[in-house]
């Protein structure tokens, strides 16, 4: 398996395949809808990566199994569209039977009415918002003779406008209301934050005012600071406040709790399959291999056991870690704390990695950046390990720089002592034991590797999309 899939949604059972236990979430979202069935906009508020589009999908078909009407769109893979209500009229028709074709046939109608005169409307404002100029404005002047014709027709138009959307509201009430039974109809607007900025404004806007009737429920699926972001954009202005500006649309605000610490790699690790390479039949002849998959683990839950990865980025992380372990040699070293960690930083830290891969830092300046990714980690339980850990990261890389067994920048002898000429970034006061590590590994028959060479097998994935 290269990359992570979607995962499958199945009828009837639609979170038998969720490994993060967010059922019961889904079944709280449900019940508000059970509290409240006339309408409201509930927005679904967590960052880019957390697995919103996922839990969303299995919530739709859960509620499709308990009897629900639901419509699922999705803004980025639909922000081609100028008019966002072309498209929004475009899946509610999705929902028409011979008995209530009728009425949204007259809801269409009436449609066609509004977006007669918004894209003209749309234009003007995206005109006095990005085209501040003398000369454009001297155009506008030009063009615009016959002021009060112009201005009449106005006041028809929007006599007429404010007709069609109290018709549109009218028949699309009527409409759902005869789409099933009585329940309200959940309309999921996904990836609202990863669409054109002005796309996305113009769907809150007109879920706000032509979208605004009887048991119709919004579900917005939404990185909330990103989406602000967007609205800054589109105003011109970073003083806007987004919040406020979200508060007109949005009536409850809904975030799914982080999954339980350590659930999601340990199921990245099974769905990747990495059993099969660290506990292959052949693999486990060579006794000094037999813990690899051990620190490969403890090293997936230092680095991913807190909520500070996105999931997104975690899936990242491990489909490249063992996509390239597809070109190791069954009896070859990996070194799993290593090799993972280098994977880490490819995807969250890939300055870091660079710098690395370059040749960049010294030996206390990669011991520093690596620094700021443990220092929250450490703790007395793994501290040993995490000295092991930096005993190999610091001695593949001064391999890498200077070559196999020169190590005269790590330590050296004065007499018939050797001594550290660098401090543990783990705990100074483990020096002893960190030189000792330093002794055990030249003992191994790995103890001449270096960086690069794990570099090299993870780069081989860049021009894989993953």
């Amino acid at each position: 398996m290269i990359r992570h899939n979607d995962i499958q949604v199945l009828a009837g059972q639609p979170f038998v395949n969720c490994k993060l236990g967010r059922q019961k979430y889904a079944n709280v979202l449900t019940g508000i809808i059970k509290t409240y069935p006339n309408g409201f906009v509930l927005a679904i508020n967590n960052k880019w990566g957390t697995g919103k589009t996922t839990f969303v999908k299995m919530w739709e078909q859960e509620l499709k199994d308990n009897n629900y009407q639901t419509v699922y769109f999705n803004a980025w893979e639909n922000d081609f569209e100028n008019n966002p209500l072309t498209a929004l009229m475009g899946e509610l028709k999705t929902l028409t039977t011979a008995k209530n074709e009728p009425t949204f046939k007259r809801a269409l109608k009436n449609a066609a009415a509004i977006s007669k005169h918004l894209i003209p409307t749309l234009v003007k404002a995206l005109a006095d918002n990005y085209f501040d100029t003398d000369n454009f404005k001297d155009a506008l002047v030009d063009i615009a003779k016959g002021v009060t014709d112009i201005f009449e027709k106005d006041v028809n138009e929007y006599a007429e406008r404010k007709k069609s959307i109290s018709e549109f509201r009218k028949c699309l009430a009527e409409f759902i209301a005869n789409t099933n039974d009585g329940k309200p109809l959940v309309f999921i607007v996904d990836e609202l934050d990863r669409c054109r900025p002005n796309y996305a404004v113009l769907i809150l806007e007109q879920i706000k005012h032509f979208f605004s009737v009887p048991n119709i429920i919004f579900v917005l699926s939404i990185d909330k600071e990103q989406l602000g972001y967007a609205i800054k954009g589109v105003y011109g202005s970073d003083n806007i406040d987004s919040d406020e500006y979200l508060r007109r649309f949005i009536d409850i605000e809904y975030s799914i709790p982080e999954p339980e610490k350590g659930l999601y790699y340990k199921y990245l690790y099974n769905y990747f399959d990495f059993a099969d390479f660290f506990k292959s039949v052949k693999r486990r002849e060579y006794p000094e291999l037999a813990s690899d998959e051990k620190q490969f683990l403890e090293m997936s839950s230092l680095l991913f056991g807190d909520s500070a990865v996105s999931l997104r980025q975690q899936e990242k992380v491990f489909s490249i870690a063992r996509l390239a372990l597809r070109s190791f040699q069954i009896n070859h070293y990996v070194v799993p704390e290593v090799y993972l960690f280098l994977s880490y930083i490819k995807i969250l830290s890939p300055d870091l990695y660079n710098n690395i891969k370059l040749k960049r830092l010294s030996i206390n300046e990669l011991q520093d950046r690596v620094f700021l990714f443990l220092k929250n980690k450490i703790n007395e339980d793994n501290q040993r390990n995490l000295i092991w850990f930096e005993a190999y990261f610091i001695l593949f890389y001064n391999n890498y720089i200077f070559g196999a067994y020169n190590q005269k920048n790590l330590y050296e002898r004065e007499g018939i002592e050797i001594k550290l000429k660098i401090n543990s970034i783990i705990n100074p006061a483990e020096n002893d034991y960190l030189l000792e590590i330093f002794k055990s590994i030249n003992r191994q028959s790995n103890g001449n590797l270096d960086i690069g060479h794990l570099m090299i097998k993870l780069d081989l994935t860049e021009d894989i999309l993953v």
